[in-house]
């Protein structure tokens, strides 16, 4: 029995940033997936970590972020990786997120930055805005100092909205943050993109959503 569908933002109700990343690394002749390896090197407490969780400012991640990526091989300025960041809205998604939310509890966990450091332009903004009305609960890594795939931000969540993890299924785009919802209970689809993230979760739900 479904109670509650809990979403990531980032990556599944947008398209993921990874293109991006690869485009700019191309661009600028960077080792393949330095953002990534970046991004994933000692990921609870590395500079990407401490900015989600709004323990440094941008300047300082912007240092932060260029000194472990030479580690790796070559600096990437944090500024330069945020810029990257925004995706593009993917209607068909929220379209699924309104008819789940017509039959189940809806949230989100978003790993995001202080004081909306990605680019706030109008048609994002409202994308965003009208996007997140839709939940009954959204937590916000830079809003609670807590950041996934740290577990107790998933216990946070299944408390807020009163379910039973076991009843719930949860959509994120990256493995390492569907684990510890896994390891919960809840069920988990690894969103690659919209129509494959849809027909899991029409499977999971029994509904139609497209």
């Amino acid at each position: 029995m479904v109670e509650a569908v809990i979403w990531d933002f980032g990556g599944v109700l947008t398209t993921s940033p990874f293109k991006a990343f690869a485009r700019f690394e191309k661009e600028r002749g960077l080792p393949v997936d330095i953002i990534r390896r970046t991004n994933a090197a000692n990921h609870f407490e590395n500079a990407w970590a401490k900015f989600e969780r709004a323990e440094v400012d941008l300047d300082t991640f912007d240092t932060l972020f260029a000194a472990e990526s030479l580690v790796l091989g070559a600096e990437v300025r944090g500024r330069d990786v945020v810029s990257l960041l925004s995706g593009d809205p993917r209607p068909e998604m929220v379209e699924a997120l309104r008819r789940v939310k017509q039959h189940f509890k809806t949230g989100c966990i978003t790993n995001n930055l202080p004081a909306n450091a990605i680019g706030s332009s109008g048609g994002r903004a409202l994308y965003v805005a009208e996007t997140m009305a839709l939940f009954d609960h959204v937590i916000e890594s830079a809003k609670i100092g807590l950041r996934k795939p740290d577990p107790r931000i998933y216990r946070m969540m299944v408390d807020a909205l009163g379910v039973d993890p076991n009843n719930c299924v949860y959509l994120d785009d990256l493995g390492v943050n569907l684990k510890p919802a896994r390891d919960m209970g809840m069920t988990t689809i690894k969103v690659i993109d919209g129509p494959q993230a849809i027909r899991e979760l029409e499977a999971a739900t029994g509904l139609t959503l497209a």
